[in-house]
Formats: C-alpha cells, sequence, structure tokens
C-alpha cells in the first residue's frame, strides 16, 4: 500500500489538485504587500520605468516557494505590457527588498505578468450593455 494518501494528489507542474496551500496563500500575500509597498517609495534607475506608476494586484507562489509571479497593471493604462522588460531588470533588486522586509527561508525569483482581469471584466460588461443582449435579457419567456 502506497504511503500517499487521497489528499497528496499533485497535478501538473507538482501543483496540487485542490489548489494553493494556506501558507502559499499568506506569503504571496506579504510577497504581494511588500512589491507594491516597494513600487510605491522606490525610484527606479531604469528610464523606463520613470514616473511610472506600477500596481500589484495578485502574486501566485510556486509550491516549493522559489518562484513568484506577481501580476502586474498601471493605473488608468493598458500597456503594460512595453513595461515587462524593464521590469525584469529591477527584479534582483525587488528580490533583494523582499529578502529584506521578510523572514523567509528561499526568497522567491520574480517573474511578471501582466493583469488583465480588469480589462476582461470591462469588455464582458460592454457585451452585456449592448442593444442585441439587452433585448435578449428582457425578452419574457413564454
Amino acid at each position: 500500500m502506497s504511503s500517499r494518501s487521497r489528499h497528496d494528489v499533485k497535478g501538473p507542474a507538482g501543483v496540487s489538485a485542490h489548489g494553493p496551500s494556506t501558507r502559499q496563500l499568506r506569503v504571496a500575500e506579504e510577497v504581494r504587500r511588500v512589491l507594491a509597498e516597494l513600487f510605491a517609495r522606490t525610484e527606479f534607475r531604469d528610464p523606463e520605468l520613470l514616473d511610472v506608476r506600477i500596481t500589484v494586484t495578485e502574486v501566485r507562489i510556486s509550491p516549493d516557494f522559489r518562484h513568484a509571479t506577481a501580476f502586474v497593471t498601471r493605473l488608468g493604462r493598458s500597456d503594460v505590457e512595453v513595461l515587462l522588460p524593464a521590469l525584469k531588470r529591477v527584479a534582483p533588486f525587488l528580490r533583494t527588498g523582499l529578502s529584506r522586509a521578510l523572514n523567509l527561508r528561499t526568497v522567491p525569483e520574480i517573474h511578471f505578468q501582466p493583469d488583465t482581469a480588469l480589462d476582461n471584466a470591462m469588455e464582458l460588461d460592454e457585451i452585456m450593455r449592448s442593444p442585441e443582449v439587452r433585448r435578449d435579457l428582457e425578452k419574457d419567456p413564454e
């Protein structure tokens, strides 16, 4: 008989089939908070990041806590993709800031992804407000 229980089921890339653990969620939220603080109070030397306001909306951390994916957006703008190379360049500096602020055995390597959730929600809202959809929604079922 195997020593693994049904709760140890792992999916692709070692991710638990039940989602992230409570510890992963706690660490991810702390990483998000520290990154948000660093973006708010740090002037970066990278010319592409001068006078740019970055918002960290979510952080997902790998099960081994070695990698963190930070979902970022720019307030009032949807062109955060052009900043991804600059964010990759400042990632070591941000990782150092994480190591100073958090008491972790391993400080995760930071990867950046654009957060498109707000854009998707606005697009869906626009579709729901279209005359064709409104007409279908207001129709009385017979």
